[in-house]
Protein backbone atom coordinates (compact mmCIF):
# COMPACT_ATOMS: atom_id res chain seq x y z
CA UNK A 1 0.00 0.00 0.00
CA UNK A 2 2.89 2.17 0.98
CA UNK A 3 4.75 1.63 -2.29
CA UNK A 4 1.67 2.13 -4.08
CA UNK A 5 0.94 5.53 -2.20
CA UNK A 6 4.91 6.30 -3.26
CA UNK A 7 4.33 5.09 -7.03
CA UNK A 8 1.46 7.35 -7.15
CA UNK A 9 2.90 10.59 -5.65
CA UNK A 10 6.14 10.06 -8.02
CA UNK A 11 4.41 10.06 -10.60
CA UNK A 12 2.36 13.18 -10.00
CA UNK A 13 5.59 15.36 -9.25
CA UNK A 14 6.80 14.20 -12.58
CA UNK A 15 3.53 14.49 -14.35
CA UNK A 16 3.83 18.30 -12.81
CA UNK A 17 7.38 19.33 -14.05
CA UNK A 18 6.74 17.99 -17.51
CA UNK A 19 3.77 20.18 -17.15
CA UNK A 20 6.19 23.26 -15.89
CA UNK A 21 8.68 22.58 -18.59
CA UNK A 22 5.89 22.91 -20.91
CA UNK A 23 4.33 25.99 -19.65
CA UNK A 24 8.07 27.58 -19.82
CA UNK A 25 8.31 26.81 -23.53
CA UNK A 26 5.09 27.69 -24.18
CA UNK A 27 5.15 31.04 -23.03
CA UNK A 28 7.96 32.10 -25.14
CA UNK A 29 6.63 30.15 -28.08
CA UNK A 30 3.07 32.20 -27.91
CA UNK A 31 5.23 35.70 -27.40
CA UNK A 32 7.63 35.16 -30.47
CA UNK A 33 4.56 34.28 -32.51
CA UNK A 34 3.06 37.92 -31.58
CA UNK A 35 6.60 39.61 -31.82
CA UNK A 36 6.88 38.65 -34.90
CA UNK A 37 3.66 39.50 -36.65
CA UNK A 38 3.55 42.66 -34.98
CA UNK A 39 6.73 43.65 -35.44
CA UNK A 40 7.15 42.98 -39.33
CA UNK A 41 3.80 44.30 -40.21
CA UNK A 42 4.87 47.51 -38.27
CA UNK A 43 7.90 47.32 -40.65
CA UNK A 44 5.53 47.33 -43.65
CA UNK A 45 5.59 43.69 -44.53
CA UNK A 46 2.69 42.43 -46.79
CA UNK A 47 0.98 39.55 -45.03
CA UNK A 48 1.66 37.11 -47.26
CA UNK A 49 5.14 37.81 -46.67
CA UNK A 50 4.75 37.82 -43.03
CA UNK A 51 3.10 34.03 -43.50
CA UNK A 52 6.30 33.14 -45.24
CA UNK A 53 8.69 33.95 -42.09
CA UNK A 54 6.89 31.03 -40.36
CA UNK A 55 6.94 28.56 -43.45
CA UNK A 56 10.31 27.08 -42.02
CA UNK A 57 8.96 26.97 -38.53
CA UNK A 58 5.95 24.64 -39.63
CA UNK A 59 7.86 22.68 -41.70
CA UNK A 60 10.35 22.02 -39.89
CA UNK A 61 7.81 21.17 -37.49
CA UNK A 62 6.56 18.40 -40.08
CA UNK A 63 9.66 16.76 -40.18
CA UNK A 64 10.74 16.77 -36.45
CA UNK A 65 7.77 15.21 -35.51
CA UNK A 66 8.12 12.32 -38.00
CA UNK A 67 12.17 11.82 -36.68
CA UNK A 68 11.80 13.18 -33.21
CA UNK A 69 9.79 9.80 -31.81
CA UNK A 70 12.43 7.49 -32.83
CA UNK A 71 15.00 9.86 -31.30
CA UNK A 72 12.95 10.11 -28.12
CA UNK A 73 12.72 5.85 -28.23
CA UNK A 74 16.78 6.23 -27.80
CA UNK A 75 17.71 8.70 -25.82
CA UNK A 76 14.48 9.28 -23.95
CA UNK A 77 11.99 11.77 -23.45
CA UNK A 78 13.58 13.94 -21.06
CA UNK A 79 16.56 14.47 -22.96
CA UNK A 80 14.44 15.29 -26.38
CA UNK A 81 12.37 17.68 -24.05
CA UNK A 82 15.22 19.59 -22.98
CA UNK A 83 16.84 19.96 -26.55
CA UNK A 84 13.73 21.66 -27.32
CA UNK A 85 14.21 24.22 -24.59
CA UNK A 86 17.81 24.38 -25.64
CA UNK A 87 17.15 25.09 -29.29
CA UNK A 88 14.23 27.83 -28.24
CA UNK A 89 16.92 29.31 -26.22
CA UNK A 90 19.44 29.36 -29.14
CA UNK A 91 16.42 31.03 -31.44
CA UNK A 92 15.81 33.49 -29.15
CA UNK A 93 19.33 35.05 -29.47
CA UNK A 94 19.31 34.63 -33.21
CA UNK A 95 16.65 36.92 -33.41
CA UNK A 96 17.95 39.51 -30.70
CA UNK A 97 20.12 40.83 -33.09
CA UNK A 98 20.41 44.59 -34.34
CA UNK A 99 17.93 45.18 -37.28
CA UNK A 100 19.83 45.21 -39.71
CA UNK A 101 20.73 41.62 -39.60
CA UNK A 102 16.39 40.89 -40.06
CA UNK A 103 15.91 40.09 -43.22
CA UNK A 104 13.54 37.16 -44.15
CA UNK A 105 16.04 34.84 -45.09
CA UNK A 106 17.40 35.14 -41.43
CA UNK A 107 14.10 35.34 -39.43
CA UNK A 108 13.03 32.35 -41.34
CA UNK A 109 15.88 30.25 -40.51
CA UNK A 110 15.24 31.46 -37.09
CA UNK A 111 11.81 30.34 -37.24
CA UNK A 112 12.68 26.86 -38.52
CA UNK A 113 14.98 25.98 -35.42
CA UNK A 114 11.99 27.15 -33.35
CA UNK A 115 9.78 25.28 -35.04
CA UNK A 116 11.93 21.58 -33.88
CA UNK A 117 12.30 23.48 -30.52
CA UNK A 118 8.49 23.22 -29.89
CA UNK A 119 7.80 20.46 -31.68
CA UNK A 120 10.62 18.41 -29.69
CA UNK A 121 8.92 19.71 -26.57
CA UNK A 122 5.51 19.12 -27.57
CA UNK A 123 6.02 15.61 -28.57
CA UNK A 124 7.87 15.02 -25.48
CA UNK A 125 5.66 16.11 -22.99
CA UNK A 126 2.79 14.69 -24.81
CA UNK A 127 3.95 11.53 -24.90
CA UNK A 128 5.55 11.05 -20.66
CA UNK A 129 1.81 11.64 -19.91
CA UNK A 130 1.43 8.40 -21.69
CA UNK A 131 4.19 6.69 -19.95
CA UNK A 132 3.61 8.14 -16.21
CA UNK A 133 0.17 5.96 -15.83
CA UNK A 134 -0.81 2.44 -16.44
CA UNK A 135 -2.36 1.33 -18.86
CA UNK A 136 -5.54 0.88 -17.70
CA UNK A 137 -6.20 4.35 -16.33
CA UNK A 138 -7.73 5.62 -19.46
CA UNK A 139 -10.18 8.19 -17.56
CA UNK A 140 -7.25 9.44 -15.76
CA UNK A 141 -5.35 9.26 -19.00
CA UNK A 142 -7.99 11.77 -20.50
CA UNK A 143 -7.88 14.00 -17.40
CA UNK A 144 -4.20 14.52 -17.64
CA UNK A 145 -3.59 15.15 -21.52
CA UNK A 146 -6.62 17.32 -21.43
CA UNK A 147 -5.29 19.54 -18.48
CA UNK A 148 -1.91 19.50 -19.40
CA UNK A 149 -2.90 20.67 -23.22
CA UNK A 150 -5.56 23.04 -22.01
CA UNK A 151 -3.31 24.45 -19.33
CA UNK A 152 -0.50 24.90 -22.32
CA UNK A 153 -3.14 26.48 -24.31
CA UNK A 154 -4.13 29.25 -21.91
CA UNK A 155 -0.28 29.53 -21.29
CA UNK A 156 0.23 30.12 -24.93
CA UNK A 157 -2.38 33.12 -24.55
CA UNK A 158 -0.56 34.75 -22.16
CA UNK A 159 2.44 34.26 -24.23
CA UNK A 160 0.77 36.25 -26.94
CA UNK A 161 -0.15 39.18 -24.42
CA UNK A 162 3.16 39.43 -23.02
CA UNK A 163 4.60 39.60 -26.42
CA UNK A 164 2.35 42.18 -27.16
CA UNK A 165 3.79 44.02 -23.75
CA UNK A 166 6.99 43.64 -24.30
CA UNK A 167 7.09 45.00 -27.50
CA UNK A 168 5.26 48.34 -25.77
CA UNK A 169 7.62 48.14 -23.37
CA UNK A 170 10.89 47.28 -25.12
CA UNK A 171 12.09 47.40 -28.49
CA UNK A 172 12.03 44.18 -30.62
CA UNK A 173 15.69 42.84 -29.14
CA UNK A 174 15.23 43.14 -25.56
CA UNK A 175 11.94 41.61 -25.39
CA UNK A 176 13.49 38.48 -26.53
CA UNK A 177 16.63 38.69 -24.80
CA UNK A 178 14.25 38.68 -21.77
CA UNK A 179 12.43 35.77 -22.64
CA UNK A 180 15.42 33.45 -23.62
CA UNK A 181 17.28 34.26 -20.43
CA UNK A 182 13.56 32.91 -18.82
CA UNK A 183 13.78 30.35 -20.50
CA UNK A 184 17.16 28.59 -20.05
CA UNK A 185 16.33 29.58 -15.78
CA UNK A 186 14.14 26.93 -16.51
CA UNK A 187 15.91 24.31 -18.66
CA UNK A 188 18.48 23.90 -15.96
CA UNK A 189 15.74 23.55 -13.44
CA UNK A 190 13.85 21.03 -14.85
CA UNK A 191 15.94 18.81 -16.56
CA UNK A 192 17.48 17.27 -13.37
CA UNK A 193 14.00 16.73 -11.88
CA UNK A 194 13.17 14.32 -14.89
CA UNK A 195 14.02 10.71 -14.64
CA UNK A 196 17.15 10.16 -17.09
CA UNK A 197 15.49 6.20 -18.85
CA UNK A 198 11.70 8.21 -19.45
CA UNK A 199 10.46 7.56 -22.70
CA UNK A 200 13.81 4.88 -23.68
CA UNK A 201 12.15 1.54 -25.03
CA UNK A 202 13.70 -1.61 -25.12
CA UNK A 203 12.33 -2.52 -28.11
CA UNK A 204 14.79 -2.16 -30.99
CA UNK A 205 12.97 0.19 -33.93
CA UNK A 206 13.51 0.18 -37.02
CA UNK A 207 13.17 2.85 -39.68
CA UNK A 208 10.32 1.37 -41.48
CA UNK A 209 7.89 1.58 -38.04
CA UNK A 210 7.92 5.32 -38.76
CA UNK A 211 5.90 4.89 -41.84
CA UNK A 212 3.82 1.61 -40.48
CA UNK A 213 0.84 2.94 -37.90
CA UNK A 214 -2.47 1.75 -37.45
CA UNK A 215 -5.97 2.67 -39.51
CA UNK A 216 -7.08 4.36 -36.58
CA UNK A 217 -4.19 6.36 -35.83
CA UNK A 218 -4.10 6.79 -39.67
CA UNK A 219 -7.35 8.35 -39.70
CA UNK A 220 -6.97 10.35 -36.36
CA UNK A 221 -3.76 12.20 -38.04
CA UNK A 222 -5.36 12.79 -41.08
CA UNK A 223 -8.90 14.47 -39.44
CA UNK A 224 -5.94 16.43 -37.08
CA UNK A 225 -4.30 17.89 -40.54
CA UNK A 226 -7.56 19.58 -41.69
CA UNK A 227 -8.83 20.75 -38.35
CA UNK A 228 -5.68 22.53 -37.40
CA UNK A 229 -5.16 23.56 -41.17
CA UNK A 230 -8.75 25.18 -40.63
CA UNK A 231 -7.86 26.91 -37.71
CA UNK A 232 -4.55 29.11 -39.14
CA UNK A 233 -6.44 29.65 -42.44
CA UNK A 234 -8.24 32.62 -41.09
CA UNK A 235 -6.37 33.19 -37.60
CA UNK A 236 -2.86 32.92 -37.91
CA UNK A 237 -2.21 35.96 -40.29
CA UNK A 238 -5.11 36.94 -41.80
CA UNK A 239 -7.03 37.60 -38.32
CA UNK A 240 -5.15 39.74 -37.00
CA UNK A 241 -3.99 41.33 -39.91
CA UNK A 242 -7.64 41.87 -40.63
CA UNK A 243 -7.95 43.36 -37.85
CA UNK A 244 -5.18 46.18 -37.17
CA UNK A 245 -6.05 47.15 -41.20
CA UNK A 246 -9.80 47.21 -41.50
CA UNK A 247 -10.67 47.30 -37.89
CA UNK A 248 -7.73 49.86 -36.46
CA UNK A 249 -7.18 47.90 -33.67
CA UNK A 250 -4.02 48.90 -31.98
CA UNK A 251 -1.43 46.30 -31.30
CA UNK A 252 -2.02 46.19 -27.78
CA UNK A 253 -5.94 45.69 -28.27
CA UNK A 254 -4.80 42.80 -31.15
CA UNK A 255 -2.19 40.92 -28.58
CA UNK A 256 -4.56 41.37 -25.35
CA UNK A 257 -7.56 40.16 -27.78
CA UNK A 258 -5.93 36.55 -28.81
CA UNK A 259 -4.02 36.48 -25.19
CA UNK A 260 -7.74 36.13 -23.93
CA UNK A 261 -9.11 34.12 -26.59
CA UNK A 262 -6.44 31.46 -25.97
CA UNK A 263 -6.28 31.47 -22.40
CA UNK A 264 -10.49 30.72 -22.47
CA UNK A 265 -9.44 28.31 -25.37
CA UNK A 266 -7.41 26.67 -23.28
CA UNK A 267 -9.66 26.58 -20.02
CA UNK A 268 -12.08 25.06 -22.15
CA UNK A 269 -9.63 22.38 -23.35
CA UNK A 270 -8.68 21.67 -19.43
CA UNK A 271 -12.16 20.90 -18.49
CA UNK A 272 -13.33 18.60 -21.56
CA UNK A 273 -13.71 15.51 -19.16
CA UNK A 274 -16.26 17.28 -17.60
CA UNK A 275 -18.08 18.60 -20.30
CA UNK A 276 -17.81 15.95 -22.62
CA UNK A 277 -19.54 13.27 -20.76
CA UNK A 278 -18.16 10.30 -21.99
CA UNK A 279 -16.02 8.66 -19.54
CA UNK A 280 -18.30 6.68 -18.10
CA UNK A 281 -16.90 3.15 -16.84
CA UNK A 282 -13.35 4.49 -16.73
CA UNK A 283 -13.00 4.86 -20.33
CA UNK A 284 -12.71 8.11 -22.26
CA UNK A 285 -14.27 9.95 -25.57
CA UNK A 286 -14.41 7.63 -28.85
CA UNK A 287 -14.48 8.41 -32.57
CA UNK A 288 -17.98 8.86 -32.13
CA UNK A 289 -17.52 11.88 -30.06
CA UNK A 290 -14.71 13.24 -32.13
CA UNK A 291 -16.94 13.00 -35.10
CA UNK A 292 -20.04 14.57 -32.93
CA UNK A 293 -17.35 17.66 -31.77
CA UNK A 294 -16.53 17.91 -35.68
CA UNK A 295 -19.66 18.57 -37.08
CA UNK A 296 -20.69 21.10 -34.70
CA UNK A 297 -17.43 22.56 -35.11
CA UNK A 298 -18.11 22.98 -38.95
CA UNK A 299 -21.68 24.55 -38.05
CA UNK A 300 -20.38 27.28 -35.87
CA UNK A 301 -17.81 28.33 -38.59
CA UNK A 302 -20.31 27.69 -41.51
CA UNK A 303 -23.04 29.80 -39.78
CA UNK A 304 -19.76 32.45 -38.89
CA UNK A 305 -19.11 32.45 -42.82
CA UNK A 306 -22.50 33.52 -43.58
CA UNK A 307 -23.34 36.47 -41.37
CA UNK A 308 -19.70 37.79 -42.33
CA UNK A 309 -20.83 37.22 -46.18
CA UNK A 310 -24.12 39.17 -45.56
CA UNK A 311 -21.96 42.35 -44.89
CA UNK A 312 -23.33 42.75 -41.17
CA UNK A 313 -21.15 44.39 -38.63
CA UNK A 314 -18.14 42.48 -39.02
CA UNK A 315 -16.76 43.60 -35.52
CA UNK A 316 -19.49 41.47 -33.54
CA UNK A 317 -19.51 39.18 -35.79
CA UNK A 318 -15.78 38.11 -35.23
CA UNK A 319 -16.03 38.80 -31.47
CA UNK A 320 -19.17 36.29 -31.06
CA UNK A 321 -18.15 33.81 -33.74
CA UNK A 322 -14.41 33.32 -32.25
CA UNK A 323 -15.98 33.09 -28.50
CA UNK A 324 -18.00 29.70 -29.98
CA UNK A 325 -15.45 28.73 -32.38
CA UNK A 326 -12.60 28.57 -29.29
CA UNK A 327 -15.20 26.40 -26.71
CA UNK A 328 -15.58 24.05 -29.80
CA UNK A 329 -12.38 24.05 -31.50
CA UNK A 330 -11.12 22.77 -27.90
CA UNK A 331 -13.10 20.39 -27.21
CA UNK A 332 -12.41 19.19 -30.70
CA UNK A 333 -8.23 19.17 -29.85
CA UNK A 334 -9.19 17.68 -26.54
CA UNK A 335 -10.50 14.77 -27.97
CA UNK A 336 -7.97 14.59 -30.42
CA UNK A 337 -5.24 14.74 -27.85
CA UNK A 338 -6.85 11.89 -25.85
CA UNK A 339 -7.23 9.27 -29.08
CA UNK A 340 -3.59 9.41 -30.14
CA UNK A 341 -2.48 8.45 -26.88
CA UNK A 342 -5.36 6.18 -26.65
CA UNK A 343 -4.86 4.25 -29.77
CA UNK A 344 -0.95 4.42 -29.23
CA UNK A 345 0.90 1.40 -28.14
CA UNK A 346 2.89 1.74 -24.66
CA UNK A 347 6.15 0.68 -26.27
CA UNK A 348 6.10 3.12 -29.53
CA UNK A 349 3.71 6.19 -27.90
CA UNK A 350 6.66 8.30 -29.05
CA UNK A 351 6.56 7.25 -32.46
CA UNK A 352 2.89 7.22 -32.85
CA UNK A 353 2.44 10.71 -30.92
CA UNK A 354 5.35 12.14 -33.23
CA UNK A 355 3.63 11.09 -36.16
CA UNK A 356 0.36 12.17 -35.34
CA UNK A 357 2.16 15.57 -34.67
CA UNK A 358 3.49 15.53 -37.78
CA UNK A 359 0.08 15.89 -39.34
CA UNK A 360 -0.48 18.53 -37.10
CA UNK A 361 2.30 20.16 -38.20
CA UNK A 362 1.25 19.91 -41.96
CA UNK A 363 -1.68 21.03 -41.69
CA UNK A 364 -0.60 24.39 -39.61
CA UNK A 365 2.21 24.94 -42.78
CA UNK A 366 -0.73 24.61 -45.47
CA UNK A 367 -3.20 27.02 -43.10
CA UNK A 368 -0.32 29.51 -42.40
CA UNK A 369 0.45 29.57 -46.32
CA UNK A 370 -3.40 29.80 -47.23
CA UNK A 371 -4.25 32.24 -44.35
CA UNK A 372 -1.21 34.97 -46.06
CA UNK A 373 -1.98 34.11 -49.65
CA UNK A 374 -5.92 34.16 -49.70
CA UNK A 375 -5.97 36.87 -47.09
CA UNK A 376 -3.77 38.91 -49.61
CA UNK A 377 -5.85 38.33 -53.04
CA UNK A 378 -9.41 37.75 -51.59
CA UNK A 379 -9.75 39.08 -48.15
CA UNK A 380 -10.99 37.83 -44.81
CA UNK A 381 -14.55 36.15 -46.36
CA UNK A 382 -12.56 33.66 -48.34
CA UNK A 383 -10.21 31.99 -45.40
CA UNK A 384 -13.65 31.86 -43.44
CA UNK A 385 -14.42 29.53 -46.47
CA UNK A 386 -11.51 27.78 -46.76
CA UNK A 387 -11.55 27.03 -42.98
CA UNK A 388 -15.21 25.53 -43.65
CA UNK A 389 -14.27 23.34 -46.44
CA UNK A 390 -11.22 21.87 -44.30
CA UNK A 391 -13.77 21.67 -40.91
CA UNK A 392 -16.06 19.70 -43.42
CA UNK A 393 -12.75 17.33 -44.10
CA UNK A 394 -12.10 16.71 -40.67
CA UNK A 395 -15.66 15.86 -40.34
CA UNK A 396 -15.88 13.11 -43.45
CA UNK A 397 -12.25 11.92 -42.13
CA UNK A 398 -13.74 11.38 -38.46
CA UNK A 399 -16.07 8.90 -38.79
CA UNK A 400 -14.14 6.68 -39.89
CA UNK A 401 -12.59 6.43 -36.42
CA UNK A 402 -13.74 3.67 -34.32
CA UNK A 403 -16.35 3.48 -31.47
CA UNK A 404 -15.50 2.49 -27.93
CA UNK A 405 -16.61 -1.20 -28.85
CA UNK A 406 -14.90 -1.20 -31.92
CA UNK A 407 -11.57 -0.46 -30.54
CA UNK A 408 -11.99 -2.74 -28.08
CA UNK A 409 -13.10 -5.73 -30.02
CA UNK A 410 -9.86 -4.78 -32.08
CA UNK A 411 -7.87 -5.31 -29.04
CA UNK A 412 -8.95 -8.16 -28.08
CA UNK A 413 -8.79 -9.85 -31.07
CA UNK A 414 -4.78 -8.92 -31.63
CA UNK A 415 -4.43 -9.95 -27.89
Amino acid sequence: MLSHLNKAGQELRNYFVVTLAYWGFTLTDGAIRMLVVLYFYQLGYSPLAIAMLFVFYELSGVITNFLGGWLASKVGLNTTMHLGMGLQVFALFMLAVPVEWLNVAYVMLAQAISGVAKDLNKMSAKSSVKLLLPESAESTLFKWVAFLTGSKNSIKGLGFFVGGLLLHLFDFQMALFILAIGLMALLVTTFFLLPKELGKTKVKIKFKHLFSKSNEINMLSAARLFLFGARDIWFVVALPVYMSMVLGWSHAAIGSFFALWVIGYGIVQAGAPRLIRKSHHNQGPDGGTATTWSVILLLVLAVMTYLFSMEMDPELILIAGLILFAIVFALNSAVHSYLILAYSQHEQVSLDVGFYYMANAAGRLIGTILSGWVYQEWGLETTLWFATAFVFMASLISMRLPNKNKLLDKKINVD
